[in-house]
This record gives structure tokens, C-alpha cells and sequence, in this order.
């Protein structure tokens, strides 16, 4: 495998990790919640993790239960050194397993860490053959464009994240020790989109924008009564022209 195939994988992977987390949430919660670190679909953290599993544990493949503790063993080190690292970085945590039993820092758990074995397995013996026979289908000029172009869009939106994130301190206690993401995610969707530098400018540009809006929302409530109260209306007189045909027809 090439460099661009390695990038390919590492962004598949990332997705599915991203939409693992996102259903478990739905499930659990009952709502959604961006669980990934970037404001874009994917979890790095399944993208390095699936990207290591190949590279370090397709020798095992001839021995499940070998390749099963191996893949416990490297993922293990990954989630405690991700969540170390960037409780360092933010002073926040983005999963915390303390409720769990068999944990070690509120970081990894045992029962995840069962997951990310049986997930080993899978990559190993399910997803990566399927990927190898994709990745053949693509001759080298489109994987490199394909590779190149996720790249780009990968590097801007782990900037623009890591400034949005940098630009909020989450320091107290009460966020540093627990799992946060839903509060991140809050306040990233606030930077986005009341916050940003394109917002401030078209603001500044255009200082009654705002008023301008809430007119129109305004206009637009009132627009849907009179719809409303013109749709009883029309069913008022349509029942009252029902009557005086009944009424013509029995003269």
C-alpha cells in the first residue's frame, strides 16, 4: 500500500468510528451529538487506530485470539494517550469511562477496550479486504486526487477546530472531569455561526441585518396566521355553499 491508500483508510475508518459514535448517542441519549473532535464527519481516533491494526497486526491474522489481545493492547495505549493528550491541550475530556468498571483514569475501560478487540478482528478480516478491492479499482492519478483532495479538507477543518476550540477555555473543574463533548459541541456551533469572522464582518457591513431578520420572521408568522385563519375561512364558506346547493336542489 501507498501513502495515498494509508490516507484513504485512515479517512474511512474515521467516518465509521464517527458514525458509530453518533448512533451509539442516539441510541443511549436519544439525541444527537457531534462526538467527533473536528467539526467535520469523522473521529481521527478510529482513523489511526484502524490505520495501526493494519500496519502492526495483519502478520496475526492466522491467529485470531493473537490479533484480538494485540488489537486491545494498541488500542488501549492510543484512547489513554488521545485523552491525556488533549485533556492537556483543551483542559477537557471528550469520553470519560469513571462510571465504568475496570477503568484506569476515567480514560480506557474494559469494556471498550473488548469493542476496539472484536473492532481489530473486523478490520482485519472484514473491511480490509473490501478496501483493498476498492482501492484496486482506482489507477494511481484519481486515488492521488481523491487522497490530495480529502487532505485539504481534512487540514483546514482540523485548524479552523483547533482555533475554534482554542478560543474558549474550558477550565473549570466540573468540565475537565467529565465526558463534555454535547458542551463543546455548543460552543463550536456558537463560534461557527454567531462568532465567526465571516459573521462579524457581514454584521458590520450590514449593522441591521439582525433587525432586518426578525422583521421578516415576523412578517413570516403573520403571513402563516392569515393562511390559517383564510384556510377556515374557505372551509367555512364551502360548507355554507354545500347548505344552498342541498337547500336548490330539494326546491
Amino acid at each position: 500500500m501507498n501513502i495515498y491508500e494509508y490516507f484513504l483508510m485512515f479517512i474511512i475508518y474515521a467516518m465509521i468510528g464517527w458514525v458509530v459514535e453518533v448512533l451509539n448517542s442516539l441510541i443511549v441519549h436519544k439525541k444527537f451529538v457531534n462526538r467527533g473532535f473536528l467539526i467535520g464527519p469523522y473521529c481521527p481516533i478510529y482513523g489511526i487506530g484502524g490505520v495501526l491494526i493494519t500496519i502492526f497486526l495483519k502478520s496475526y491474522s492466522h491467529s485470531p485470539i493473537t490479533l484480538f489481545v494485540m488489537a486491545v493492547f494498541i488500542c488501549g495505549i492510543l484512547e489513554y494517550l488521545t485523552s491525556y493528550l488533549m485533556e492537556k491541550l483543551f483542559n477537557a475530556r471528550w469520553w470519560d469511562y469513571t462510571n465504568q468498571k475496570y477503568n484506569i483514569n476515567g480514560r480506557i475501560c474494559l469494556e471498550t477496550l473488548s469493542a476496539f478487540g472484536l473492532l481489530g478482528c473486523v478490520v482485519i478480516y472484514l473491511t480490509n479486504p473490501l478496501l483493498y478491492k476498492l482501492f484496486n479499482l482506482l489507477t494511481y492519478t484519481p486515488l492521488k486526487i481523491i487522497s490530495i483532495t480529502l487532505f485539504t479538507i481534512f487540514i483546514i477543518d482540523l485548524f479552523v477546530s483547533i482555533k475554534i476550540i482554542s478560543n474558549f477555555k474550558i477550565a473549570t473543574v466540573e468540565f475537565r472531569y467529565k465526558d463534555s463533548t454535547e458542551e463543546i459541541t455548543k460552543k463550536v456551533k456558537e463560534m461557527l455561526y454567531t462568532k465567526s469572522p465571516f459573521t462579524k464582518r457581514l454584521m458590520q457591513a450590514f449593522p441591521n441585518l439582525k433587525a432586518v431578520i426578525l422583521n421578516i420572521k415576523n412578517e413570516l408568522k403573520k403571513t402563516k396566521l392569515e393562511l390559517k385563519v383564510t384556510k377556515k375561512n374557505l372551509k367555512k364558506t364551502q360548507k355554507k355553499l354545500k347548505k344552498l346547493e342541498k337547500k336548490g336542489k330539494t326546491k
